[in-house]
C-alpha cells in the first residue's frame, strides 16, 4: 500500500522534517478531536495552507496527508451520521451497519499505522507513496 520513490534531489533537513510534519499533524489531530473527525481534516488543510508555497517535496507530502485526511473524513461522517440516525431511533443497527463500523475500524487503523510510517520515512528525507493518493497527488502537485 505504501512504496519508496526517489525524488531527483535530496531533500535539506528542514524539508524532510516539514515533510514529516505534514502527516504528524494529523495524527495529533486525531488524539485531539477523536469524536470529532472535521477536527483532523481541518488541521491538515492549515497546514498545507501555510506550506503551499514551500518546496516541491513538502507540498507534495502535505497534499498527500491532506488526501488520506479527506478520504478519511468522508468515511467517518457517513458512520457518525448513520450512527446519529440509529441513536435518535429512526433506523435499527443491522448486519450493513456493522460491516460499516468494521470497515472504518480498519480503514482508520490502517491510515494510523501508514501515517506514522510516512512520517517516520519522510523525517528520513525519503519521498513515500501511498497506493491511490500518490497518483493523486502526482496529478495535483506539480513541480
Amino acid at each position: 500500500m505504501i512504496y519508496e520513490k526517489a525524488f531527483t534531489y535530496k531533500p535539506e533537513e528542514y524539508e524532510a522534517e516539514k515533510a514529516s510534519n505534514s502527516y504528524l499533524m494529523s495524527l495529533v489531530a486525531v488524539i485531539a478531536g477523536l469524536p470529532l473527525p472535521l477536527i483532523n481534516l481541518f488541521t491538515t488543510f492549515f497546514f498545507y495552507v501555510s506550506n503551499k508555497k514551500g518546496t516541491y517535496f513538502v507540498r507534495w507530502h502535505c497534499i498527500q496527508a491532506l488526501l488520506t485526511q479527506s478520504f478519511l473524513f468522508m468515511i467517518n461522517c457517513i458512520g457518525f451520521g448513520w450512527a446519529l440516525v440509529i441513536l435518535l431511533g429512526f433506523v435499527t443497527i443491522n448486519n450493513l451497519f456493522i460491516t460499516y463500523v468494521m470497515t472504518i475500524l480498519i480503514f482508520n487503523l490502517a491510515g494510523f499505522i501508514m501515517t506514522i510510517y510516512s512520517a517516520v520515512q519522510t523525517g528520513k528525507g525519503k519521498h513515500v507513496e501511498w497506493w491511490f493518493f500518490g497518483n493523486l497527488t502526482n496529478t495535483i502537485c506539480m513541480p
